[in-house]
């Protein structure tokens, strides 16, 4: 069994003393995915779970409870790959599959029971969902990836408002900048994209990222001038690298880390 520790702070006017409280009866899943395994809102924390399918829930305000114990939501038949909070709602968590559905989910307030079922589902894809993410600037609105499949969902209507093209293998990862006016997303084909879906559904721009295809991923800065990449090199090195949107043919800056012990 593991344990997340949970950490709060006091504002003082000195060093704010700590205080910690331990998450109980985790049982956290072990299998690869493209997404995340664990997010927060500012009221809540959703992680994976051992079981698949299944996503451990937890209060982040404990009433000073030195344990918390966890909620289990079953939320598919199959892996969940990725999890995401609405910014503009605590409450609401999307979650994707191996199961190739989206689904939305209406969660309660503390002590209240786990709803049995979505309150949207977006699909089903032709292959597992791999990554979401909500808009940061439009309610309702969140980008998902299925094989070289990415889609800009409008939820309230379920139904999608654009698909990005132009992927010529598995979409690894697919990021709002922070206005949400573009999305990044890098490829098993090495390849980093740009793409204003209002524009166009074709990538405006694209560079080589890593030379290798094992996974890669991508964050904007707080300037949607400037993107953030991690992958991995020829000789399985990992990398870090910096990139400006306007000078898109090479890397500003890369930073080599350690060697991965595998490579797939």
């Amino acid at each position: 069994m593991n344990r997340f520790k949970v950490s709060k702070f006091r504002h003082t006017e000195a060093r704010p003393p700590r205080r910690e409280a331990w998450i109980s009866d985790i049982r956290a899943g072990t299998t690869p995915t493209c997404g995340s395994h664990i997010k927060s809102s500012c009221s809540l924390i959703a992680f994976n779970s051992d079981r698949p399918g299944v996503l451990g829930i937890v209060p982040l305000d404990g009433h000073g409870e030195d344990k918390r114990h966890v909620a289990y939501l079953g939320c598919h038949s199959d892996l969940v790959t990725d999890l995401d909070f609405s910014p503009f709602d605590d409450f609401l968590l999307a979650t994707g599959s191996a199961d190739r559905t989206v689904k939305l989910w209406r969660l309660p307030g503390p002590g209240q029971d786990l709803p049995s079922v979505p309150g949207v589902v977006l699909g089903p894809e032709e292959l597992p969902v791999e990554v979401l993410q909500f808009h940061p600037a439009v309610d309702g609105v969140l980008v998902s990836t299925a094989g070289r499949a990415v889609k800009v969902w409008d939820a309230t209507k379920q139904q999608p408002l654009a698909e990005l093209v132009s992927h010529g293998d598995l979409v690894q990862s697919a990021v709002w900048s922070r206005d949400g006016a573009l999305v990044g997303t890098t490829c098993k084909d090495k390849q980093l994209r740009i793409f204003d879906p209002r524009a166009s559904d074709k990538a405006s721009q694209s560079t080589q990222a890593h030379e290798n295809s094992r996974e890669s991923q991508l964050v904007w800065t707080g300037s949607k001038e400037y993107l953030v990449s991690t992958g991995f090199n020829q000789m399985r090195e990992r990398e870090v690298k910096f990139w400006d949107t306007r000078v898109f043919s090479s890397a500003l800056s890369s930073l080599t880390l350690d060697t991965s012990p595998s490579c797939n």
